[in-house]
């Protein structure tokens, strides 16, 4: 169905959409370019970074696409196999998101909790480590969980109440029983959200222990600043995320699902290559000297 149904927002929100997955995927290209080429970038928080960014542009990508193609045609269709796919995309890409996040709050409390051993403890295999375990808990889920929602009969009406395929307006068309994949969606949904958001609460809660004892005022407003930019990203992400899968299936709207769902596919993905990225003095540097001399940097001269 899209995002709504009335003929007149057709082609406003595909222009809307557009930009903003056209800006998505700029700026999140952007922060692969430069943490890959630039020397100065070579650090743990900006490996994790741009594992964040592949992220984001893979998870809007799944979705953006279809999305625009249905604004301008007059009946939107998705085939089955098609559907199931792009819900097991969905699901890599959002499960590695909710555990990128993590990793980034333990890299962030190691740099200002024990910043003398940051290189040592955060050194490159821990970083593979934490990174190839983020991407494996993500597809266990979706080849988990897709399949289980699939395996339900859909016999009943074929009209998805959604832009994109999701588990929950995709259940709510079988007329089948729905108990076991409604369970392996709450149980998958819950346990990841519980201990990522568990990881991030309580290095955050040490990292803002530490920032009380810096001693200088400005210090402590420079390091609240750059944790308060990060902590509002988690807050929306989180927060959309708990909305959506983690109340009773009998107080769903699907249309205040739809809403919500616009924010962490489309909206989060743009905005945080500007949160933790261009923000960033290395980055604006990095970015200039690559505008700069583009040629040099990628060894063409």
């Amino acid at each position: 169905m899209g995002i709504s149904d009335r003929p007149d927002l057709q082609v406003p929100l595909f222009l809307v959409f557009l930009v903003i997955y056209t800006l998505t995927a700029a700026g999140n290209l952007g922060i692969i370019t430069l943490t890959t080429v630039d020397s100065r970038l070579q650090t743990p928080m900006y490996f994790f970074l741009r594992h964040l960014a592949v992220i984001n542009l893979g998870n809007s990508t799944v979705i953006a696409p279809k999305m625009l193609v249905n604004f301008l045609v007059s009946k939107k269709t998705t085939l089955y196999y098609e559907c199931a796919t792009q819900l097991g995309g969905f699901l890599v890409f959002i499960v590695a998101e909710i555990f990128i996040l993590a990793v980034m709050a333990y890299d962030r409390y190691v740099a200002i909790c024990n910043p003398l051993l940051y290189m040592v403890v955060v050194s490159r295999q821990v970083c593979l480590l934490l990174v190839s375990l983020t991407y494996f808990f993500s597809f266990f889920t979706a080849i988990v969980v897709t399949p289980c929602v699939f395996s339900v009969s859909y016999c009943s009406s074929n009209v998805i109440n959604h832009f994109y395929c999701d588990n929950v307006p995709l259940l709510a068309l079988s007329c089948s029983d729905t108990y076991l994949p409604e369970t392996v969606v709450f149980f998958f949904s819950g346990t990841n959200l519980f201990f990522s958001m568990t990881i991030v609460l309580i290095f955050y809660f040490n990292i803002i222990l530490a920032i009380l004892r810096i001693r200088s005022s400005e210090g402590r407003k420079k390091a609240f600043s750059t944790c308060a930019s990060h902590m509002m990203a988690v807050t929306v992400f989180y927060g959309t995320l708990l909305f959506m899968y983690l109340q009773p299936r009998t107080n769903h709207s699907l249309d205040t699902d739809k809403m919500a769902s616009v924010f962490y596919t489309l909206v989060i993905p743009m905005l945080n290559p500007v949160i933790y990225s261009f923000r960033n003095k290395d980055v604006k540097c990095a970015l200039k000297d690559f505008h700069k001399k583009p040629c040099q940097r990628f060894n063409l001269t």
